[in-house]
């Protein structure tokens, strides 16, 4: 197998993963995969990604507080969340929502079930690790954007070893919580987290695949 070929099953093979075994990955593994990582590129190579690495126990406490805090804490961003979806983006949106309830046996309009489901968020899908991401705001959009790239490349680098993960927007959505808890200097924003470990291959969360665009879609040849 070319090297072309060995990227394309990695992008194919890694998918959102939102249920996990308990088992914690070993610390040599998690860096390992980190080191790789760090050679994505980035504006004017300026690597502006730092990382907060929970370990296991750590990672379990903040699940637990964070799950707590959402019951009553207040929604607050660092980076502005999209003002709305419209058009082929809701589309692919919804599509994406009704796969995961239509895997777990959810009917439409049950607010209960997809509620419930929606607070799994809180409690990282039950992933044994997390990975928090932060960016400096001096660098704006394009910071954030070397830090989207560095994303990928971290969950790439875990599915090349065998590692399930899923980026959540959730976490960032309580920011001042995460803030106060791991003291994140008020020079950098919060942009996501990462959770990670084995994946759970019989929970039905897990059972499904979303798709992608065709090129048609996207690529404007002139």
């Amino acid at each position: 197998m070319n090297e072309a070929e060995t990227f394309a099953d990695l992008l194919k093979a890694r998918y959102s993963c939102r249920a996990y075994r308990p088992d914690p990955v070993p610390q040599e593994v998690i860096e390992s995969a980190l080191r790789d990582a760090q050679q994505v590129p980035s504006w004017n190579n300026v690597q502006p990604w730092q990382v907060i690495a929970l370990t296991a126990p750590e990672t379990a406490a903040f699940a637990k507080a964070f799950y707590a805090h959402v019951e009553t804490g207040e929604r607050q961003s660092d980076i502005p969340f999209p003002l709305r979806y419209e058009g082929i983006y809701q589309e692919r949106r919804r599509t994406c929502g009704w796969q995961l309830y239509g895997a777990l046996g959810i009917q439409k309009g049950d607010r209960a079930a997809s509620g419930r489901q929606m607070r799994e968020n809180f409690r990282l899908f039950g992933a044994p690790h997390c990975l928090l991401i932060t960016a400096p705001k001096d660098l704006g959009t394009y910071g954030v954007l070397d830090c989207g790239a560095y994303v990928t490349a971290v969950m790439l680098a875990f599915q090349a070893r065998g590692l399930a993960s899923i980026a959540m927007a959730a976490v960032a959505s309580f920011s001042p919580f995460v803030r106060d808890r791991y003291d994140i200097a008020e020079d950098r924003d919060l942009v996501c987290a990462v959770a990670f470990g084995h994946a759970d291959p019989d929970h039905p969360a897990n059972s499904y695949r979303t798709d992608r665009a065709d090129l048609s879609e996207v690529v404007d040849w002139r």
